[in-house]
């Protein structure tokens, strides 16, 4: 071969060469880079090319799916969505999804690894690609219970119901809400006015805004019920009716500053079971100064505060501060300062009392069903932490119940079942210039002592008159309706 042919066959062997490796460069080293790109059409149309998997509440499913024109074939449906919005988040043509409509995607499109097997058997067979489900742990009555009761209260605010001895999430409400039907598909004329309409930047009430995961309050006095459950795990009181050493009035710890009482309140000396009855500031505030900051935080740790929580949708992180002065710690002791809680973190504390003090981690994923119906993975209840002893834990229920049978809780009262509570009234704004929170945990209890359901109701509302927004008078029958709505279910 001459010289200049030798040339042009290496120049051609070169270029083979770069093709090749420009060919597996893309088809490798890249793939998951371009399947995933938001511009690769064909992706989001096999995403839509056949019916998605549901989401289940009660055996039923509360998603579906409908047949549309142009490339998606099927797009998402939610029943009652305004109601189910904090559960299932929503999964959109147009702006992708979010919640557990994001998490569980795999499973609910049936692209899921785990699902391999089935789907080239599918493929050997001709049978189309079917999505699998997503089997929660709500029940539809709490969760109905919660939401209507948020709704006849006309602010905003949220519910969080757990299962105390297994960390089952019962309900989760959230109000103002959306129905995420509405921005399903992709057209520019409903689906994109109905998103814009939706950020907060259009709509101040946030209504995409997830209050029960997402949004940290200061949790006011229904934070008591922690600072107490210290003085008892440290060994500052002894049982619930021992006289503590709280003079009235009380100078802050290094200030000159009296902690104030909400009222002419019999605070002095009170025993922790009255303090908690009549929600004494000067006594817990007092108790966690004397308690100390690293004592304080570390009962708040074990409680989940300072930690994010993930149900698998992730929950904010609630907040307690370390590096305290003595006079902060005793504002935080009382839900005050900078302390803050998501209603999550608050029916976490709830359910931790009322199971012994075993906190049992949160969850609302029962189990992921293949489209057969088959198990591919279940949830196994699990501890996360041990915050109180099962005798201190049963000390503080029985405050928690004085509460309800003769204190601030009696909203929350039911007929033949024991109740215990606590409400809050929590302060916010500069100068506490805006309405307060208010706030009411409480658990039912059977008559063998276990307890089906714990729960933590917040709600918000600008345009109360501010003396009569309290605990006891808003919050506390939302969650009388949602403690009714399980014990009639178990029974």
């Amino acid at each position: 071969m001459n010289k200049p042919l030798r040339r042009v066959a290496i120049f051609c062997g070169l270029l083979v060469l770069a093709l090749l490796v420009r060919n597996n460069w893309i088809q490798y080293a890249q793939a998951d880079k371009l399947r995933n790109d938001e511009n690769n059409r064909r992706v989001a149309i096999e995403r839509y090319a056949s019916p998605r998997g549901d989401i289940i509440v009660d055996g039923e499913p509360i998603t579906g799916h409908k047949a549309t024109n142009g490339d998606f074939a099927y797009k998402r449906t939610y029943k009652n969505g305004a109601m189910w919005a904090p559960v299932t988040g929503f999964v959109s043509q147009a702006f992708g999804a979010n919640q557990l409509e994001s998490i569980e995607d795999g499973i609910l499109t049936g692209n899921d690894d785990r699902l391999f097997f089935r789907n080239t058997l599918d493929m050997l067979t001709g049978k189309n690609k079917e999505g699998g489900n997503v089997v929660t742990t709500l029940s539809g009555a709490a969760q109905k219970a919660a939401y209507e009761g948020l709704k006849k209260q006309g602010g905003k605010g949220s519910v969080v119901a757990l299962e105390p001895s297994t960390g089952k999430i019962l309900a989760l409400a959230s109000f103002p809400s959306y129905d995420p039907s509405t921005i399903a598909g992709n057209s520019l004329d409903t689906d994109t006015k109905a998103w814009e309409k939706l950020q907060k930047k259009n709509n101040p009430d946030d209504p995409m805004l997830n209050r029960a995961l997402r949004e940290v309050y200061p949790p006011g006095s229904t934070f008591k019920v922690v600072t107490a459950a210290a003085a008892l795990e440290h060994g500052l009181v002894d049982d619930a009716d021992q006289k503590t050493d709280t003079p009235l009035p009380w100078v802050m710890t290094g200030t000159t500053t009296e902690l104030k009482n909400d009222g002419d309140l019999p605070c002095k000396d009170a025993t922790l079971r009255e303090a908690l009855r009549v929600s004494c500031n000067t006594v817990f505030g007092k108790a966690g100064a004397d308690l100390g900051n690293d004592k304080m935080l570390e009962t708040a740790k074990k409680f989940g505060f300072t930690q994010e929580q993930f149900v698998p949708v992730r929950a904010s992180a609630s907040v307690f501060s370390e590096n305290m002065e003595p006079s902060q710690v005793a504002l935080s002791s009382i839900g005050q300062f900078n302390t803050a809680a998501t209603p999550l973190q608050m029916a976490m504390v709830t359910a931790a009392i009322a199971n012994n003090g075993t906190l049992m981690k949160p969850y609302m994923v029962d189990e992921l069903q293949a489209p057969s119906l088959d198990t591919v993975e279940k949830t196994d209840p699990e501890t996360l932490s041990e915050p109180m002893s099962a005798k201190n834990a049963q000390i503080l229920q029985s405050m928690m119940e004085t509460v309800v049978n003769d204190g601030t809780g009696k909203n929350a009262q039911i007929d033949g079942v024991t109740v215990g509570g606590k409400t809050g009234t929590a302060q916010h704004g500069e100068n506490n210039s805006k309405n307060p929170y208010a706030w009411f945990i409480s658990y039912a209890k059977n008559s063998d002592g276990s307890s089906p359901v714990a729960v933590a109701v917040v709600i918000e509302d600008e345009d109360a008159v501010r003396g009569d927004i309290s605990g006891g008078g808003l919050a506390a029958p939302i969650a009388k309706s949602v403690m009714e709505a399980v014990v009639k279910g178990k029974q």
